[in-house]
């Protein structure tokens, strides 16, 4: 599937890093770091990203510096460590309170410090406020140190992270948001505003616009805020009734469902408009994905590549 999906003409592939599903029903979330390594072995060019890793509490810091370090060859630079202040869903595991937003972002401000240390290949000796390291270093590191990219949705995650982070990641096509990333970035690193800015769509491509509606709605149904603060994957027939679940094309369209190409593009303009420079498409169900690749994703592509300019 990887690399039908580079020889399709994608960009750049991203990997979720959960421990859980996000539904019961989808049965399984597969370890990130082992599907990375995988397809960076099947494909050539098409860049890959983590998207996105907390690397506070389920990873500590200096684990999660080797696996980007060691994610994809270091010599093609394919390779960019997202990076985020993690759900509970996937993070209690290992036993701990879950943190309130504040001290879940000092603890990734942290964690990215470190990772920036250990980057640049020396041996690395820390002890902060959350994390300890002793005698630790990364080897090999590659003259180009691996890009870090960053999520963020208000204005106190801007001010902490963008003087730390290369690239920023949304999921909403908020310009004051990217806007404020820039300008922050400049001011703490006299740098240049114009990075990366990548945002995700979820859409739901099927020649059935009626079997793509009802493949979102069981595989995709739900606001992505809800998960974030529960601790068992969701069971679907229990969400069915709450205010955040909507089929495709009932009162409140959530994502872009069947055969029309032009609707996927409109949803994608919205990014655009906002000042993103990447998007991750993110086409829902399993049993669409190689249907969406052969049928359809080339010429989708095309119209995207052709609208953006």
């Amino acid at each position: 599937m990887p690399f039908s999906a580079e020889r399709a003409g994608f960009d750049f592939e991203v990997s979720s890093d959960h421990y859980f599903p996000w539904l019961a029903s989808q049965g399984h979330a597969p370890y990130a770091w082992s599907v990375l390594g995988a397809v960076a072995q099947v494909t050539e060019q098409v860049e890959l990203f983590s998207y996105v890793t907390c690397p506070t509490m389920r990873y500590h810091p200096a684990v999660v510096a080797q696996k980007a370090r060691h994610a994809a060859d270091p010599r093609d630079g394919r390779f960019t460590l997202g990076v985020g202040s993690g759900e509970n869903l996937n993070e209690h595991v290992v036993g701990g309170r879950w943190p309130t937003v504040s001290r879940r972002q000092q603890m990734l401000k942290e964690a990215i410090q470190i990772i920036r240390e250990l980057f640049t290949g020396e041996l690395i000796d820390w002890k902060g406020e959350y994390f300890e390291v002793d005698s630790a270093r990364i080897w090999d590191v590659p003259e180009t140190p691996v890009a870090i990219a960053t999520t963020v949705s208000g204005e106190r995650s801007v001010d902490m992270f963008a003087p730390l982070s290369d690239h920023l990641i949304a999921v909403e096509p908020n310009k004051d948001l990217v806007d404020a990333w820039h300008g922050a970035r400049r001011r703490a690193t006299g740098l240049p505003g114009e990075v990366r800015v990548i945002g995700q769509i979820p859409i739901c491509w099927d020649p059935d616009r009626d079997a793509a509606v009802r493949r979102a709605h069981n595989q995709f149904p739900l606001v992505r805020w809800r998960l974030g603060r529960q601790r068992r994957p969701a069971d679907h027939g229990r969400l069915r009734g709450c205010d955040a679940v909507r089929p495709c094309g009932g009162r409140r369209r959530l994502h872009p469902c069947g055969p029309d190409l032009d609707a996927i593009v409109d949803a994608v303009r919205k990014y655009w408009e906002a000042g993103f420079t990447d998007i991750a498409l993110v086409q829902i169900g399993d049993e669409g994905q190689e249907l969406f690749l052969k049928e359809a994703a080339g010429s989708l592509l095309e119209k995207l590549r052709t609208e953006s300019h």
